[in-house]
């Protein structure tokens, strides 16, 4: 399967409306959201001001019952 880009909208839903939240012991914050598109999960990692983008990369370890 090719790699699929991730789109900035996936990124900014992720952010708005989680299915789940953590703070990582560096301070960033984690988020992940699920994109329909493409069936997978989306991690995306904030800086510790809760903002600024740090990463974002499907997870294929998220399993949604860890939540």
């Amino acid at each position: 399967m090719d790699r699929v880009a991730i789109k900035e909208e996936w990124i900014l839903e992720t952010i708005s409306n989680p299915l789940r939240t953590a703070i990582q012991s560096d301070g960033r914050i984690r988020k992940w959201g699920y994109i329909e598109e493409v069936g997978k999960y989306l991690r995306v990692v904030l800086l510790e001001d809760g903002e600024t983008i740090h990463n974002a990369f499907f997870d294929r370890s998220y399993k949604e019952e860890s939540q």
